[in-house]
């Protein structure tokens, strides 16, 4: 675990007065652990735990996990498997086998009873324990419960999401190698875009480019045509048509980290509507970007990123949201709403955003990705914001 991060949990556990945080969810588990679990692709009802104690941390893992986490050489302090899985040793054992046997063999009965265990070999015996439970089932949840007796659960979610919400240098340089990816991957595709080409045709080469740099393709969406107002579709065999709009959404995974980038693209020469409604759109970002750093409220980059969306040429243009934090997740705290009281700090990095989706005739998006710094905001991303001219 990183400096920055121990400095952050330690703040949480005092802030939300904790003696312990336990993470469930992918995120969290790799935010405490840096391990990450293939298992729960195929067995997603299987629990996973992560710890963090004054005294230092611990992993909880199904037995299928040993081996992984044995080559990984994880920096925590304790290994907790529970459950039952059949290996096999060669008659010499390398250091990996001789450790899934040693950890095996103590494997406690349930996931509640190796979570019990873990939080006894970081002394923590009673107290209050912060639980993130978005990664277990009602069932579950009330079998570690009662595994815990002794112990006062609360809610640890907003103690994890706290601490993860400013980044440290390492999960900056991760980030901004993951938005690079993207932009590079996005940038083929801008290439081989013409008159015929197919949403599906996109998407693969994006996914490809994504691959060859190191890095896993996430949510990627190209839409044509009317189909760019649609926020979230299936990838479809629409051709590109000249004068189309082309929304590309897109995103991917580097070392655990997202980014997710969003140009907008047309066909030949743009006619006034499409120039006037992205024209507003890019309004819109750039000046929720102006408006970024510390101490501003998220409700006040959302309240001027609407109006500068509103006075560009769109009067009735309305959101939810502008925008929020990213990082292990693709989407974060702070969110970027109306009214939302939490200040920027440095460190946070921020994807923002004030698409518009026009049902029958199509939709316009930009999304920049900025990080908060002591005397401002820094655009993360190296692609140019402008509407793009396919020729």
């Amino acid at each position: 675990m990183y400096p920055h991060q121990h400095e952050r949990l330690t703040a949480a556990l005092a802030a939300h007065r904790l003696d312990a945080v336990v993470g469930t969810t992918p995120a969290n588990v790799a935010y405490l652990s840096e391990f990450s679990s293939v298992s729960q692709v195929v067995y997603p009802e299987t629990p996973l735990f992560a710890v963090f104690a004054p005294a230092g941390t611990a992993l909880v893992i199904p037995a299928i996990d040993t081996p992984a986490v044995a080559e990984a050489g994880l920096a925590v302090d304790h290994v907790v498997p529970f459950g039952r899985f059949v290996f096999a040793y060669a008659a010499r054992a390398d250091e990996i086998a001789r450790q899934v046997r040693e950890w095996t063999a103590r494997a406690a009965a349930s996931p509640g009873a190796a979570l019990g265990a873990a939080l006894d070999a970081l002394g923590v015996r009673g107290g209050t324990i912060g639980l993130d439970d978005g990664g277990l089932t009602g069932a579950r949840a009330r079998e570690v419960a009662a595994a815990l007796d002794g112990r006062r659960i609360a809610d640890g979610g907003a103690a994890l999401l706290g601490a993860r919400q400013v980044k440290g240098p390492w999960e900056i340089e991760a980030l901004e190698r993951s938005l690079i990816i993207a932009e590079e991957a996005l940038n083929a595709v801008i290439q081989m875009l013409a008159p015929g080409v197919t949403e599906r045709a996109a998407v693969e080469l994006f996914e490809k480019e994504v691959r060859a740099r190191g890095a896993t393709p996430c949510a990627a969406l190209i839409t044509f045509g009317p189909r760019t107002a649609f926020p979230a579709a299936e990838t479809s065999d629409r051709a590109l048509k000249s004068r189309d709009l082309v929304r590309l959404d897109v995103g991917c995974v580097w070392r655990g980290y997202h980014a997710d980038v969003t140009r907008t693209a047309v066909m030949g020469a743009p006619d006034p509507r499409q120039e006037q409604v992205f024209d507003a759109v890019l309004h819109g970002v750039e000046a929720g970007v102006d408006a970024t750093r510390p101490g501003v409220t998220a409700g006040a980059i959302f309240t001027r990123s609407v109006s500068a969306v509103r006075e560009a040429g769109l009067p009735a243009f309305d959101r939810h949201h502008v925008g929020y934090g990213i990082g292990l997740d693709a989407r974060e705290t702070p969110i970027l709403e109306s009214g939302g009281t939490a200040p920027l700090e440095t460190g946070m990095v921020l994807r923002l955003e004030t698409p518009y989706y026009e049902q029958g005739w199509g939709g316009a998006q930009v999304k920049e990705t900025v990080l908060v710094t002591s005397t401002g905001v820094r655009t993360m991303n190296r692609s140019r914001r402008g509407l793009v001219v396919l020729d």
